[in-house]
């Protein structure tokens, strides 16, 4: 605060790229703090992610290692029809949960992101739960990352020779550095790696079909392996029950493979001009969808049948994380391309390195959004001059080190069943997500605020988010029904682990309900507009700015066409 009682709020919302001074007078300074929405210098994030930092964040959280290598699994235990209908139909999913958040998100961009959303248009306590165990989610997958980073270079450096804790603290130590320099240098280096993700797929996808249309041994495939040995594999029974059983295990899958497209409402608080640059990348995330996954998963099950013996011999037995898990690798030595399996590793470990930046990332901003929630100490909020909510990362940090367990091997199994939970948290901040639009929904209407007043509004209304919400429940419900089937002494730790973010879930809710005797917001008390104002008037200085650039230095042609024809894919 200065001599005549003026906040000055650093931001990057200028798309010059210089930093503006966002004004507030006597009179807002004094007022009471905008829950999940911060406006101190002290407190404040800095909206430094453009649009394209956004639209590539959005798309390199949906492809990782779950797309390249999770398939391998899926695709031996259930057959290629499995795989490409359960990806198709939990695409859909996706893009609903997507659009709910979306919808909200365009109204009101809080800094606290959905934590605050479900606070404040649902309940405080749903909000509680669902920030915790995102956070959850998001210390658990950081280190899981870090090792599957590690496991990568085995492929090249057994672990005889060099310890893989020396990787494990080599990327540790790289992944907070990039987080510390703030969201600028973090946005435009994940918007690169993620550029470099784009450019894998749509490689793979090219070869896949050049395999698939006998373009490499000349010998074209199509949908022979769909007949012989079939499309659909039987699981843990014959006939039709064992079809159904095999498909329905790639659902689970095919969730983890998705989960992370949601981190964009994790992004909102620093994203330049979110009101556009939000919906759009979310209606974008209904063509990466269709092509990026339900088109590789179609191309690589016409390429490798579902008894293939490099992911038959891979899945009894080794380590995990290696490109040898992939089908794409196996497409790939099935036509004897030599030296691609190296380069395709050398493809997962930047994208493993990627997942593990990002992760920590999410699980910095949602400790964030708790406290700006009012759900966590009010210390987390607190940012440095450069906008990193530094004591948010560091704690978020500390739990990177859990990765050293896999320094030893005995500790391996024990970490796989954390891992195993990341699933169940996902599910369960997807149904908080969808939850909180269908409560936000019917507000809108009991207090007359039309579709035409948003700047985004869900392609399907409610109905979409009660679709994908069913969904969800049945998979969160049935994600290990494998555990009910043969020796249980065997199975019942994947049973735990597999459920036990339900009852934490739930125990969160029902916990924070008693010790705070908070109430479900409702409809006709909902409040659409506080914060609002402030919102509104970084809207309108961004646009001032962005539309005296244009009268100075008009868009080149290049520039329109990239912004029509290519951005959606980059």
């Amino acid at each position: 605060m200065d001599r005549e009682g003026v906040i000055h709020r650093t931001s990057s919302s200028s798309p010059v790229g210089d930093k503006e001074k966002m004004h507030y007078s006597d009179m807002e300074a004094d007022a009471p703090r905008i829950r999940g929405l911060e406006t101190s210098a002290e407190t404040s994030l800095h909206r430094g992610l453009q649009a394209r930092h956004i639209t590539m964040i959005a798309i390199g959280g949906a492809i990782g290692t779950g797309l390249i290598i999770g398939t391998g699994k899926a695709l031996t235990q259930a057959g290629p029809g499995s795989i490409f209908i359960s990806y198709s139909i939990l695409g859909m999913v996706v893009f609903l949960v997507m659009a709910a958040l979306g919808e909200m998100a365009a109204w009101l961009p809080m800094s606290a992101g959905f934590t605050a959303y479900a606070s404040r248009f649902c309940d405080p306590s749903l909000g509680f739960a669902l920030g915790w165990t995102y956070w959850f989610k998001y210390i658990i997958v950081t280190p899981n990352q870090l090792t599957a980073a590690s496991l990568v270079i085995q492929f090249w450096v057994p672990r005889d020779r060099v310890n893989p804790g020396v990787f494990i603290a080599i990327f540790l130590v790289a992944i907070i550095c990039i987080n510390y320099f703030g969201i600028r240098f973090f946005g435009e280096f994940e918007f690169w790696l993620s550029s470099f993700k784009v450019v894998v797929i749509v490689g793979v996808i090219l070869l896949t079909l050049i395999i698939a249309t006998g373009g490499v041994d000349g010998d074209p495939k199509g949908f022979r392996y769909w007949n012989d040995p079939g499309a659909f594999r039987p699981y843990l029974a014959e006939g039709a029950l064992g079809q159904f059983l095999g498909f329905w295990s790639t659902m689970v899958t095919a969730t983890f493979a998705y989960l992370g497209t949601e981190l964009v409402g994790v992004t909102v608080g620093e994203a330049q001009n979110p009101r556009r640059t939000i919906p759009r990348a979310i209606r974008l995330t209904f063509y990466r969808i269709v092509f990026f996954y339900c088109i590789s998963i179609l191309l690589v099950g016409m390429c490798v049948p579902y008894n293939s013996e490099d992911l038959i011999n891979y899945q009894s037995g080794t380590t995990a994380s290696t490109a040898n898990a992939s089908p794409f690798v196996a497409a790939i030595k099935a036509v004897h391309i030599p030296v691609l399996d190296h380069i395709l590793n050398a493809c997962i470990l930047g994208f493993v390195f990627s997942a593990a930046n990002s992760d920590l990332y999410i699980a910095s901003r949602t400790l964030y959004g708790l406290s700006s929630d009012g759900a966590a100490p009010s210390i987390f909020r607190k940012t440095n001059d450069s906008g990193v909510p530094l004591y948010s990362l560091g704690v978020s940090a500390l739990f990177g080190l859990l990765a050293f367990m896999n320094v030893s091997d005995d500790s391996k199994k024990v970490f796989s069943y954390f891992v195993n939970l990341t699933t169940i948290f996902g599910l369960m901040t997807w149904i908080s997500i969808l939850v909180t639009h269908i409560y936000f929904v019917r507000a809108r209407k009991a207090q007359g605020l039309p579709n035409e007043a948003m700047p985004y509004v869900a392609p399907l209304g409610a109905w979409g988010s009660y679709a994908a919400l069913f969904m969800c429940c049945l998979i969160a419900l049935t994600k290990n029904f494998d555990v009910f089937i043969g020796d249980w002494s065997e199975k019942y730790p994947n049973f735990i682990t597999g459920y036990l973010g339900i009852p934490v879930y739930l125990l969160l809710i029902f916990g924070h309900k008693l010790r705070t005797k908070s109430k479900g917001v409702r409809a006709h008390e909902c409040d659409f507009y506080t914060g609002k104002d402030i919102i509104d008037r970084e809207e309108e200085e961004f646009l001032a700015a962005k539309a005296a650039k244009r009268a100075s230095d008009p868009q080149k042609a290049s520039a329109v066409f990239y912004k029509r024809f290519v951005s959606w894919l980059f």
